[in-house]
């Protein structure tokens, strides 16, 4: 078995995407490394409004209950303020990865930071739950212009074992972010007092936001020549926005009805739509939204499946556990977050590592990290179902830093191997669909999650049995996404690169 080599640069991997437009190559303006002393600058700027961004997924949660109070918000409007951010989000993920690939990541990185900036003030000064429902759907348009453009940037920025190095911080970034969301809430609520404290969890972004869209105009240097607009492909975005809509409204909505199903039917049709006009846009010499080509390139549908079906389950553990601590046990919204923090603490410890490592040891690393992630959440269901009271977070402080150390392992090393062979002119749309994948399963996940928690817990009323379930559907996402880890690991190994 050969080790698993680094990705080479554009010019050693000619070839690689017979379908790519040429003028994709002789638009990267990418220095060799160790000719930028600024690209870990820009690479910190990046990080820095993807984790303002990433961070608002969760950090919304614990704040729910001041909302109610201080704004009369219905169970409908706090359902909005929470899945509308995800809808729009991965709404424009492809479209806004296409965009910064041909008219520049600087212009596109800064659109999406003024945007969801504007939109975080607005959400912090909404006089009603219909205005702040309204902001969190336009700051995940900005979240989600904004987030294509780092992964397309590490492409841009970094060759071989750097690479590695820079997505393992963007894998630190996206497991902390996650993870701290509930802890930052609780902090920002129990310093500024819950009756308005929930205002300050949005407008924290602001000094935040200015001064990265600032340092961004100073460290990311803008692409030249863009590509005319005849080759944006409008009919792509627009079918691929309908069927990411059509996917995604069921799972944010709080309760199936009979227009979900019909939204759903015409996802999967506008999707269906989507590939095929991609496909005629190719035979036709245009340049479509995303390059079907991108599927063959080795790695990146089993990565991009993998990471799918891994955040169903990686944002449903927070989501119930959160649920349980404060529902269950009687927690303060701090003292969930807090409970929550063995996993942000062990993903941070290995996320960089794990970036290190694959350039060595590329998809084992993977699957070791979801060996572990199993291990932790089986042990961490095993000490709920053990009904320890207000003890349980201590009980679950190691199973969940176990589980924590293994998703480090899993998020950028899965992020590197996925996008490895990827030509640097399409890293942005690559990183957009990979995103869309994420966001797709997170919602899913947290749909799931949440019914078996809901069901359980009113069938029961035990409110740790009612977790327990939730664990369980994570779990099994964890283990779905090992057998995809195997298999392409297995791939890997017959082609002479694991």
């Amino acid at each position: 078995m050969t080790e698993h080599r680094a990705p080479g640069r554009p010019d050693e991997r000619k070839g690689d995407d017979p379908t790519a437009d040429p003028r994709a190559g002789a638009r990267d303006p990418s220095p060799e490394p160790g000719q930028d002393p600024r690209r870990w600058k820009a690479l910190s700027v990046a990080l820095t409004a993807g984790f303002m961004t990433l961070l608002d997924v969760s950090i919304v949660n614990v704040a729910l209950p001041s909302i109610r109070s201080a704004l009369d918000a219905s169970a409908a409007q706090l359902q909005w303020v929470v899945s509308g951010y995800a809808l729009t989000f991965g709404l424009v993920l492809v479209a806004s990865g296409r965009l910064g690939d041909a008219r520049g990541r600087r212009a596109m990185f800064g659109v999406g930071i003024g945007v969801f900036t504007v939109a975080s003030v607005v959400a912090g000064l909404a006089p009603a739950a219909g205005w702040l429902v309204a902001a969190r759907l336009v700051q995940g348009v900005g979240g989600g212009i904004l987030n294509p453009q780092i992964s397309g940037l590490v492409q841009q920025l970094f060759r071989g074992a750097e690479r590695g190095r820079a997505f393992g911080r963007l894998g630190t970034t996206i497991g902390i972010s996650t993870a701290v969301g509930p802890v930052l809430g609780g902090v920002i609520l129990s310093v500024a007092g819950t009756q308005e404290g929930w205002r300050w969890v949005f407008l924290v972004n602001l000094p935040v936001g200015l001064l990265t869209f600032l340092l961004a105009r100073h460290f990311i240097d803008p692409v030249e020549e863009p590509e005319p607009a005849r080759d944006l492909d409008p009919v792509g975005a627009v079918l691929l926005g309908a069927g990411v809509v059509g996917l995604l409204w069921p799972l944010v909505s709080d309760s199936w009805q009979g227009v979900d199903a019909v939204l759903l039917t015409a996802g999967v049709l506008a999707i269906a739509g989507f590939w095929w006009w991609e496909r005629r846009m190719a035979r036709r010499g245009r340049a479509p939204m995303v390059r079907l080509s991108l599927f063959s390139q080795p790695g990146y549908a089993a990565g991009a499946l993998l990471g799918l079906v891994y955040f169903s389950g990686f944002t449903g553990i927070f989501f119930v556990l959160t649920l349980f601590f404060q529902n269950g046990l009687g927690y303060t919204p701090l003292q969930a977050g807090l409970g929550l923090t063995p996993f942000a603490v062990g993903s941070a410890a290995t996320a960089t590592i794990g970036g290190r490592l694959v350039g060595r040891h590329g998809r084992r690393v993977v699957v070791g990290g979801l060996i572990l992630v199993s291990a932790g959440l089986v042990l961490t269901e095993l000490a709920i179902r053990a009904r320890h009271g207000t003890s349980t977070g201590w009980w679950l402080a190691a199973p969940l830093l176990l589980a924590g150390l293994g998703s480090g392992f899993v998020i950028s090393p899965n992020v590197t191997l996925t996008l490895e062979n990827v030509p640097v002119g399409q890293a942005g749309t690559a990183g957009g669909v990979l995103q869309t994948g994420q966001r797709l399963g997170t919602a899913a996940g947290i749909a799931l999650v949440g019914a078996l928690y809901f069901r359980g817990l009113a069938a029961t009323g035990d409110a740790a049995l009612a977790a327990s379930h939730g664990l369980r559907a994570a779990l099994a996402s964890s283990a779905v996404a090992l057998v995809i880890g195997i298999v392409d690991l297995a791939r890997r190994a017959r082609r002479g690169s694991v």
